[in-house]
């Protein structure tokens, strides 16, 4: 059955609009060319849009041009404003938008662990007003969509931040308070790492894959698994609580509310820590865990002379895998120090040598592959993505260590990559989210 009008004009809308978000500005010319569609029908959809308010003319193609068919059209984008947060144990960050992603504001907060349950929501959504604030003196509109990327179980029938075991109590309390502080706002929340991989499907390590799994490492560990182009959450939302992965080489098993002894032991930003000091690696300064552990591993893929750069379409592996010659004393990384972007933080002789951290590397690599392999067998994803600010940090050094343990484990070809966008991906993964919500109520078709 042929579509009727009204579906027609709303299917051509909506067309134009992803047009005009992916591609920017446009002529009616060029949204013929792109949509397929008639003159006439291009010409009536652009004065529609125009009339709702959704699309304005944003200047002229070409110096030479002039005229109806010169102008170009884009979205109004301060028709409304977007924020993304992204919830950390200790600290939340907010980024502010327009309504095609242009950010106008952004902050982060520590929140200590002293810090008391109302003290912890009360910083937060201050954060949210004050960075709400500073986009609305740049320009923006309203705030419309929130979209907030936090840690632990998000109820599948619900949407609601689940009480998880080890999470602090004040997460599940924010999304209710920036609720109650924004009660225009649709406020919507979605783990972190399935936010993470969502943007590394648009912008970053998996822009190319319909089927993938991305593994988080930071301060602690999570996975996401994306098949056939759809993200999956599993029935209780739970799908890639890798953490609870029972794994060798951890000295027990994990319980229903605790981690501990599963995956979460071998490749926990704490963990990490712990085994760069095996290898006489130590970090500098008061940071938490998981910045420690991923300037640890920044500095050991430098030390090892394999750079810290992400190039997906090359692989270089290096570094000795022997033994640290004697006196090799333990090194501090990062800190007052001043480790340069040379990666030297001090004489030649003072270093001990690049041995050490290529060790450490491939040590922390066995542990990665274990799960990996485990997720690899079950799934067969065809790539895994390290993520995170540790999995960024790691780079192609480490994403190859692990590829080439895999490859020995399984008979599944398995591409590893390291993660584009590291610890902004849950941010940005919220921020695409809060569009699509955004888009899909302000580009619905008006009823006539």
């Amino acid at each position: 059955m042929p579509a009727s009008p009204s579906t027609a004009r709303a299917i051509n809308d909506r067309l134009a609009l992803t047009l005009l978000q992916q591609e920017g500005a446009l002529t009616a010319g060029q949204l013929k060319q792109l949509t397929g569609l008639s003159r006439p029908t291009v010409a009536d959809l652009v004065e529609r849009l125009t009339a709702s308010g959704l699309i304005a003319v944003v200047g002229e193609s070409g110096e030479q041009r002039r005229g109806p068919n010169a102008r170009l059209y884009g979205i109004v984008a301060d028709r409304a404003c977007l924020a993304a947060l992204d919830i950390r144990t200790e600290s939340v960050s907010v980024l502010v938008s327009d309504l095609v992603g242009r950010v106008l504001a952004e902050g982060s907060v520590p929140v200590g662990p002293e810090a008391g349950e109302a003290a912890a929501v009360e910083q937060a959504v201050e954060l949210v007003e004050r960075t709400a604030t500073k986009a609305a003196a740049s320009g923006g509109g309203r705030l419309h969509t929130v979209g907030i990327g936090a840690p632990g179980l998000i109820d599948p029938a619900s949407g609601e931040l689940r009480d998880t075991a080890g999470l602090p109590a004040w997460h599940r309390r924010l999304v209710a308070a920036v609720q109650e502080r924004f009660p225009q706002a649709r406020v919507s929340v979605e783990n972190e790492t399935n936010l993470a991989a969502l943007a590394e499907q648009r912008e970053g390590a998996a822009r190319d894959r319909d089927t993938f799994v991305l593994l988080w490492l930071g301060h602690g560990c999570g996975a996401a698994v994306v098949l056939d182009g759809s993200l999956r959450r599993g029935a209780s939302g739970g799908t890639g609580e890798i953490g609870f992965l029972p794994v060798p080489g951890t000295p027990g098993l994990p319980s229903a509310t605790d981690c501990a002894g599963g995956y979460h032991s071998l490749v926990a930003a704490a963990a990490i820590t712990e085994l760069a000091g095996r290898h006489g690696l130590f970090p500098a300064g008061s940071t938490g865990p998981g910045p420690a552990a991923a300037a640890l591993v920044g500095e050991a893929v430098r030390g090892a002379g394999e750079g810290a750069e992400v190039s997906p379409g090359r692989r270089e592996t290096g570094g000795d895998p022997s033994a640290p010659k004697k006196g090799a004393g333990p090194r501090s990384v990062g800190g007052d120090r001043g480790v340069g972007a040379t990666g030297h933080d001090g004489p030649a002789g003072d270093r001990p040598p690049a041995s050490v951290e290529a060790r450490f590397l491939d040590a922390l690599a066995d542990r990665i592959a274990v799960g990996v392999a485990a997720v690899v067998a079950v799934l067969d994803p065809g790539r895994v993505v390290l993520g995170g600010e540790i999995g960024a940090a790691g780079g192609d050094a480490l994403a190859t260590r692990v590829e080439e343990r895999l490859r020995r484990m399984s008979p599944l070809a398995t591409e590893v990559r390291a993660s584009v966008l590291g610890g902004e991906a849950v941010l940005r993964g919220a921020l695409l989210t809060a569009r699509e919500r955004a888009q899909d109520e302000l580009f619905a078709p008006r009823e006539r």
